[in-house]
């Protein structure tokens, strides 16, 4: 610990609240409980959330380094609902330049990525802008798009080409359409990491999720879903435990999640995509969805990896 030593370390650590005993023959032990946890997915002026609110949120959570996922140009055109989706689905996500600009002010604890609306011509070059700048990976792509359009198979080969991940929100009928295709693209693409995300990721965890109009189903869960088929074949699936539809695969049947987070533990990282501006309590699904990590993972091992050790090899440049 630098040049603390291990005595240091523990007093100091009772000093900001980690529980401390007196063993045996009076020595001080503590838990040590600030464990480090990566975010992979968070965002700027997210449902009006202010950057101080960001940063407090952030922190009540635990989360010790965060990765910014920027909206794409305002645009009215099909992949953006004629306007209506801009912002990353209506919910003000901030662009390219807020994000850039908030990792810039804190870097040891934000990073942050590049994105840009799949089908604007200039898509291509305006992501390799902001990766040429630091950008880490490319996302939140969340338009209105067929997931293995050319222009999709653009940002793929580029992700690919700049050897950054590419993190999706596939939603069925409305943002990058035709999941049951995405196989097609992890073939195609071997060199391009795939991060999955949102509703129809997480419902076809179930082998009998068959009306996919069903964004949050509930019940019991069959092992052997698209998702699971997905991160068991394919060495570049990956997906992210974020938003309400992971805390709801998570929770919706517990003897399911621990053995899907058993076998797939090499395989999903955490984000959160978590609104509130508090960061605890009940109404922070981000905070809700580490509670369950912990629960729920097989053992600590799993949970580390999960929470941190995932997020932290495909991305080595976070200072975590």
């Amino acid at each position: 610990m630098h040049s603390q030593s291990r005595r240091q370390f523990l007093v100091s650590s009772i000093a900001v609240g980690a529980a401390a005993c007196l063993g045996p023959r009076g020595q001080l032990i503590a838990e040590e409980t600030a464990e480090p946890i990566i975010d992979i997915h968070q965002h700027t002026s997210y449902h009006g959330r202010n950057i101080p609110q960001l940063l407090a949120h952030q922190k009540a959570m635990g989360v010790t380094h965060t990765i910014l996922l920027p909206a794409g140009s305002s645009v009215k055109r099909a992949s953006t609902g004629n306007g209506k989706d801009n912002g990353l689905g209506g919910v003000g996500a901030g662009g390219n330049d807020t994000v850039f600009a908030l990792a810039r002010q804190y870097p040891k604890e934000y990073s942050f990525g590049a994105n840009e609306v799949t089908d604007l011509p200039e898509a291509a070059a305006e992501i390799s802008k902001y990766i040429e700048l630091g950008a880490i990976i490319i996302g939140e792509q969340k338009f209105g798009v067929e997931c293995d359009s050319k222009e999709s198979q653009i940002l793929y080969a580029l992700a690919a080409e700049r050897k950054v991940p590419i993190l999706m929100h596939f939603q069925h009928g409305t943002y990058n359409r035709g999941y049951e295709r995405l196989g097609t693209m992890l073939e195609k693409f071997p060199q391009t990491i795939f991060i999955g995300h949102a509703q129809t990721v997480w419902a076809n965890i179930d082998k009998n999720h068959t009306d996919q109009k069903v964004l949050y189903p509930t019940g019991k869960v069959t092992a052997g879903g698209l998702t699971d088929k997905y991160l068991a074949d394919y060495p570049n699936m990956f997906a992210d435990m974020s938003a309400g539809s992971g805390l709801n695969a998570l929770t919706r049947d517990e003897d399911h999640t621990r053995g899907f987070l058993d076998r797939h533990q090499d395989k999903i990282l955490y984000g959160s995509d978590c609104a509130d501006p508090t960061g605890s309590g009940p109404g922070c699904q981000g905070a809700k969805t580490i509670a369950a990590i912990r629960k729920l993972a097989p053992n600590k091992e799993a949970e580390r990896k999960i929470l941190y050790g995932n997020a932290k090899k495909m991305f080595p440049a976070i200072p975590v």
